[in-house]
């Protein structure tokens, strides 16, 4: 059941792409030329850390396994970068990058390096359609 009282945090609004939701979580795109990028949210006001789910940790460690997996498939990316920071933004978020061992910054990490750097928008609609597809997620 989703908090009736729950909002996107604007930040995240103002960068990501709604894909859709999930039982607990709203997912995201960030329209980055360099790394295929997806955001789970959970959709639960005031929450700023895993732990703070409680039983649905567990519901959300489920949606990140499956959100991972459907990224690698769509991507056919070398590994999949799992990160929820939180520093910038209050709001528990998770991010799930795919990366490639010739990308811009293999091998370290993405974050705090360089802002997302947009790409094509109609190979971003691909990408976004492709993982709606195979989450068999409806467009919002």
């Amino acid at each position: 059941m989703s908090d009736c009282t729950w909002s996107l945090h604007p930040q995240l609004q103002a960068d990501t792409l709604p894909v859709g939701d999930l039982p607990l979580s709203r997912l995201l795109a960030i329209n980055d030329a360099n790394y295929p990028w997806l955001i789970l949210v959970p959709r639960r006001t005031g929450v700023t850390e895993i732990e703070q789910l409680g039983e649905e940790g567990a519901l959300l460690m489920g949606e990140i396994t499956r959100v991972s997996r459907v990224l690698k498939a769509v991507t056919a990316c070398d590994k999949i970068n799992i990160a929820a920071i939180g520093n910038v933004v209050p709001q528990l978020h998770v991010h799930i990058v795919a990366r490639r061992h010739d990308d811009p910054l293999w091998p370290r990490p993405i974050w705090g390096f360089a802002p997302p750097r947009p790409g094509d928008a109609a190979a971003f609609t691909r990408f976004v359609a492709a993982v709606r597809r195979e989450l068999g997620i409806a467009i919002p």
